[in-house]
């Protein structure tokens, strides 16, 4: 269930640091796209993440473990959670603004409780949460276009690929809940980076050739940026959020950064977005709103089912 707990002063700290780095992670991907394949970018973003978190995990003494069993659901993990999502992002980001990118990414909330109510027993869909989805898959309809479900063509695609993403992200949720929860989360995440990287390295190379370090400053000052910074200190923080304030608080990110990443494509990459993006993120938010359920416990009293 989403743990709820209240939110100290360092940890909103942390968040606000966490969603401005995760915000602008989509621009750094976009302009590494300009000179670099998808494939590529996503080993890149892996395999430097996985180095900075080894070096942690080995520096802090932390038990590696062995369990081969237990280094296939980091491979499972690493492929839902980093692999696949990583791909459909860099895809999509092609093809359509990296502030759009954002505000269908936030989506992973919605998906997140649908998925793990059918899975849990604990994670029941109410008619709160059920209200929260409905609303959440509205503000995706509306920024996507309603001509984009009768249409298809390369950019609802791109649409499409980006809410994929959001849909492994949220699989990959209930799968660290049913078999990674007793781990370090540290030592977890480094494991699954890893696999991540083990899986990447002949994927990228089959298919956009062997990785090539003659690249521009501008594309290597990206990379760094999404591999260290939006990979390996995003996940050093997003695990003391965690740690502290819960996953219910934590989810808040995945609002907080989509002003960020809007922002910075308009004024980085001269993007514009449209009212019905707008409107479609402003939909889509509320949906998480009810779907979290304190604001609505604060105006109408416990009678709100959880």
């Amino acid at each position: 269930m989403i743990q709820q707990k209240s939110m100290s002063g360092s940890a909103w700290v942390q968040l606000i640091m966490l969603a401005m780095i995760w915000g602008a992670s989509f621009m750094g991907a976009r302009i590494a796209l300009d000179e670099i394949g998808p494939f590529t970018l996503v080993l890149h973003r892996v395999a430097w993440a996985m180095g900075l978190l080894w070096i942690v995990v080995l520096a802090s003494g932390q038990r590696v473990p062995r369990d081969p069993w237990l280094w296939l659901s980091f491979l499972i993990m690493g492929v839902l959670n980093n692999v696949l999502p990583f791909l459909f992002l860099a895809w999509g980001q092609l093809h359509i603004e990296t502030g759009l990118t954002a505000i269908f990414n936030s989506c992973t909330a919605v998906f997140g409780v649908v998925v793990a109510s059918l899975l849990f027993d604990d994670e029941r869909l109410t008619a709160r949460k059920g209200a929260g989805v409905l609303l959440g898959l509205l503000g995706v309809i509306i920024a996507m276009g309603f001509g984009a479900l009768t249409h298809i063509d390369l950019r609802s695609l791109a649409q499409l690929s980006v809410l994929s993403a959001t849909l492994c992200y949220a699989l990959a949720g209930s799968f660290a809940r049913s078999k990674l929860t007793h781990l370090k989360p540290m030592v977890a995440a480094t494991g699954m980076l890893t696999c991540s990287t083990l899986v990447m390295l002949p994927l990228a190379w089959t298919m956009e050739g062997p990785p090539s370090l003659a690249l521009a400053p501008r594309t290597w000052l990206a990379l760094g940026y999404c591999s260290l910074m939006a990979t390996g200190v995003a996940y050093l923080l997003y695990y003391s959020i965690l740690a502290k304030a819960g996953s219910g608080n934590a989810m808040l990110v995945t609002l907080l950064l989509v002003p960020v990443a809007i922002t910075l494509g308009y004024v980085v990459l001269g993007e514009d977005l449209l009212p019905r993006h707008l409107i479609g993120f402003v939909v889509l938010a509320l949906g998480l709103v009810v779907l979290d359920g304190r604001v609505l416990r604060r105006m109408w009293g416990r009678r709100i089912g959880v």
